[in-house]
């Protein structure tokens, strides 16, 4: 078992930042990616972006370029560096994880981007 919890939500306006953070616990040695899913209104949930533990990143073509995800070893947590955000970025953005052959998802955290 693997549990996540998701930081760094809130609302900013377009053109700003916000940093997202998700802490793994438990069975986190099974670990083999992680990543970032949102779901907005009326939308289908679109993968944002993933990280694999063999070093590789990959991105939405919605986001490259305005977001990063990277991995900090020593807290167990992977971050999402969001730039130049935009409206269409507003979402409820979950936290996910492969480990030994099951999917685990986080509670999920409101960003809000206003125009």
């Amino acid at each position: 078992q693997v549990q996540l919890v998701e930081s760094g939500g809130g609302v900013v306006q377009a053109g700003g930042s916000l940093r997202l953070s998700c802490a793994a616990s438990g069975s986190i040695v099974s670990i083999n990616l992680m990543g970032w899913y949102r779901q907005a209104p009326g939308k289908q949930r679109e993968l944002v972006a993933v990280f694999t533990f063999g070093g590789s990143t990959g991105y939405a073509d919605s986001v490259k370029g305005r977001f990063t995800i990277s991995r900090d070893n020593a807290k167990n947590t992977v971050n999402l560096q969001m730039n130049s955000l935009k409206p269409e970025d507003t979402g409820v953005y979950y936290c996910v994880t492969s480990a030994g052959g099951n999917d685990y998802r986080g509670q999920g955290t409101q960003v809000t981007v206003s125009s």
